[in-house]
């Protein structure tokens, strides 16, 4: 991000409803942090009524997104993500061949598998998915968010149960791209 970027999301954040002010020093220090830790993958300023902005680590470095996000996990719940890729490296070995993309949970709230009680689930295991399309929906202060796969092939595991409560970065499903 460079230094007109960061200076026109200050003015952005200064303008939203429920931020009182932010200044350009702040957003240098959000992305200073979050090029300063691998492990975190995104950085949420939100205020009232819901407004918020995401800055979210890319592969070229630290873009902003706009949007309007209902929650911000503590920083409590950031604390597992960092743990998971140790857990994942001990796991790598024993993996086979074909290796398993995850479709991680965006936000913190309650796991929908069906769009309502009672209908199909949007996917089982042996479904196959397209990247962009509806895996889930998470529930988060009363909004349903509608998960979409990031990857083509095939579900291989489901790893939460309908109903149940998930945290940012959780593993919602196990894909095999090459199914």
């Amino acid at each position: 991000m460079n230094a007109d970027e960061m200076k026109q999301l200050a003015q952005l954040l200064q303008k939203m409803p429920g931020i009182k002010s932010i200044e350009l020093k702040d957003v240098k220090k959000l992305a200073q942090l979050l090029r300063d830790s691998p492990e975190l993958g995104s950085i949420e300023v939100t205020g009232f009524f819901g407004t918020g902005v995401v800055i979210t680590r890319t592969n070229q470095g630290v873009a902003p997104a706009y949007a309007q996000m209902p929650m911000m996990p503590p920083p409590a719940m950031m604390a597992p993500a960092a743990a998971a890729p140790a857990a994942a490296a001990v796991a790598s070995p024993a993996a086979p061949a074909t290796t398993l993309k995850e479709i991680k949970s965006p936000m913190v709230g309650t796991f929908y598998k069906a769009p309502e009680p009672g209908a199909d689930a949007y996917v089982k295991v042996g479904s196959r998915v397209t990247a962009g399309q509806t895996v889930c929906i998470i529930e988060a202060m009363k909004i349903m968010n509608e998960i979409e796969a990031e990857v083509t092939g095939v579900i291989r595991e489901i790893l939460v149960e309908d109903t149940q409560p998930v945290e940012f970065g959780q593993a919602l499903f196990r894909v095999d791209p090459n199914g």
